[in-house]
């Protein structure tokens, strides 16, 4: 019986042992995974500043119209057309 503790005791600490470097082996994967991430950030954000820097030297860009409510609205139909399309294709029962 006393031997058979000492191995239970003995595949625990082996177990431990494991665990905790798995532990170590997560945490470095973990690490390198966040360098790499932290380097393609300051790269991309590199870029971005360069292009906006740019893009304020070479002037600034034509303004977009913008679509008026009533215009959107329009293209859009009515309500009562929406809810028939609705009704018509089975969402609605």
């Amino acid at each position: 019986m006393a031997e058979r503790s000492k191995e239970d005791q003995a595949r625990l600490a082996l177990a431990k042992l494991q665990k905790a470097d798995d532990a170590k082996k997560a945490m470095a994967e973990y690490e390198a995974h966040q360098a790499a991430v932290l380097e393609r950030t300051e790269k991309l954000r590199a870029q971005r500043l360069a292009r906006e820097a740019e893009q304020v030297r070479s002037g600034p860009a034509p303004a977009k119209k913008k679509k008026s409510a009533k215009s959107a609205k329009n293209q859009a139909g009515s309500l009562s057309d929406w809810l028939n399309d609705q009704r018509t294709s089975g969402r609605r029962s």
